[in-house]
């Protein structure tokens, strides 16, 4: 199961490394926050995994429009684990 969770994930990441390598240079930069958008979901996704991961950069790029301020977002660090 965990080999699962594992595959899924990185094929998440691949999909979103490929958005940042292809995809967001011809839109040019429009995130309004540190790190973008796209960062912030790898980051969010390998610190909490794939669901709440992808609940919190989810969160994130529905703040990102121009009636947002923006700014330094960084992920929440992960509970500890007992």
């Amino acid at each position: 199961m965990q080999t699962v969770k594992q595959t899924l994930q990185a094929a998440l990441i691949l999909l979103i490394r490929g958005y940042q390598i292809i995809i967001s240079p011809l839109l040019g930069p429009r995130c309004r926050f540190y790190p973008s958008c796209s960062e912030y979901a790898i980051q969010a996704i390998k610190a909490h995994g794939l669901i709440k991961g992808g609940r919190l950069a989810l969160r994130r790029i529905s703040r990102c429009h121009p009636g947002n301020p923006g700014g330094h977002d960084p992920v929440p660090p992960p509970p500890n684990k007992k």
